[in-house]
């Protein structure tokens, strides 16, 4: 194959992943959420000007010059109608920036815009940068917080890993164009998935943290934290507190953290997170939800036990497999939702519910029992109702 039919070859494939129709996956029906069978973002949906040199002096073979590894762990917004994903997006050189992708629809034809976002950097310019949570707030601006890493500088000599994480906050009206602010201050050594709540609270700004103790383990960081800070453009949270613990033998017992910007509804704020566990494989990363009071955010008011959604089926294989993270939801008018979730920091997939249907499975479902036999009781009790209204029995003996 010659460069042009190479050329003809690579844009014939790429319109029509672009074009690509997506659809609920069967597989899959807990009546919480759709899936749906294809990622809405792969690598794959990267414009190919921005992989390969386009020029037969330069390129005779037609090769990739920079390769990309992964888009995943995307933030989320609706402007206008249309949906923005702000797309994390992995070289094959481990480094990360953002890049928007638009589409009409939520579910497919996601296409990137011609160049990648230009963030600024602080005095103490980051090593990498990712996972960026879209927030309008009642200000006016739209606020982008994202983890900015940077390596240890005590790390000792030879140490290569040793790094420190915190949350890099910039500010945009229109996803183009960012104005970077100073870091967020709190007493924590390290913090990650920082999320900006959207709205005032007592005048100030609020925000979820997650403090930890060093880059990859919480320590003592005990969960989801809140704070406030007067001043974002200086943003010093002083006084930070646990409003969703991590809890022995659950979902969440090595990290939690907030994901997507928290949704307001009638009920409550909604929001999506994740928890992890240490396994014999390596961390499993779930997804799960709760609610927080409408007039004071900080108070958890229902926590459904265990997860909302786990990696499945080819969402478990990736660069870092059994994993699932999200950091971009969108409510739309018309009450549907969508919850768009990375999937073993690879790809992007989407799916959808309505807050209806989230608001009934955060009331409605008992939290974690943490004990075996409390468990039990939750489930012993849900049996009898049924069988009580009728349900089908396996002609079991009734051991009670």
């Amino acid at each position: 194959m010659n460069f042009r039919e190479r050329l003809e070859y690579l844009q014939k494939e790429h319109d029509a992943l672009l074009s690509r129709k997506n659809e609920v996956d069967p597989r899959w029906s807990n009546g919480w959420f759709e899936r749906y069978r294809y990622p809405v973002v792969t690598a794959a949906h990267t414009p190919l000007f921005w992989r390969y040199d386009f020029d037969e002096h330069t390129n005779p073979f037609l090769m990739e010059r920079m390769g990309i590894n992964a888009t995943f762990n995307v933030g989320a917004i609706e402007l206008n109608g249309k949906i923005y994903l702000m797309v994390r997006v992995e070289g094959v050189d481990r480094k990360s920036f953002f890049a928007v992708a638009e589409s009409e629809s939520p579910v497919d034809g996601f296409r990137f815009w011609d160049y990648p976002v230009v963030m600024p950097e602080t005095d103490d310019p980051d090593t990498n940068v990712y996972d960026m949570r879209l927030t309008k707030h009642e200000d006016g601006w739209i606020y982008g917080i994202f983890c900015t890493e940077r390596k240890d500088p005590n790390a000792p000599p030879g140490d290569l890993s040793s790094a420190i994480a915190q949350a890099g906050i910039a500010r945009t009206r229109d996803l183009v164009t960012w104005e970077r602010l100073p870091d967020l201050k709190t007493t924590s050594p390290q913090q990650r998935n920082v999320v900006l709540h959207p709205e005032f609270v007592h005048g100030k700004y609020a925000f979820y943290t997650r403090p930890q103790d060093s880059f990859i383990e919480a320590g003592r960081g005990g969960g989801i934290g809140w704070g406030l800070c007067d001043d974002i453009t200086h943003a010093v949270i002083e006084d930070e507190w646990i409003i969703d613990e991590r809890q022995y033998h659950t979902i969440k017992e090595s990290k939690n953290g907030a994901g997507a910007t928290p949704i307001k509804t009638p009920a409550g704020w909604l929001h999506i997170a994740h928890g992890v566990r240490g396994t014999a494989a390596g961390l499993r990363y779930v997804l799960y939800a709760f609610l927080c009071d409408l007039h004071e955010p900080w108070k958890v008011i229902a926590r459904p036990g265990g997860y909302f959604l786990a990696p499945k089926f080819e969402e478990q294989v990736g660069d870092v497999s059994n994993v699932v993270f999200c950091n971009g939801a969108v409510a739309r008018e018309d009450g549907s939702l969508y919850i768009y979730y990375g999937s073993s920091d690879t790809r992007t997939h989407v799916a959808s519910t309505s807050i209806e249907r989230m608001i009934d499975y955060v009331r409605n479902t008992p939290p974690d029992g943490l004990r075996s036999y409390a468990c039990v009781e939750q489930r012993m009790a849900l049996i009898q109702k049924n069988l009580a209204l009728g349900a089908r029995s396996d002609a079991r003996p009734d051991i009670r």
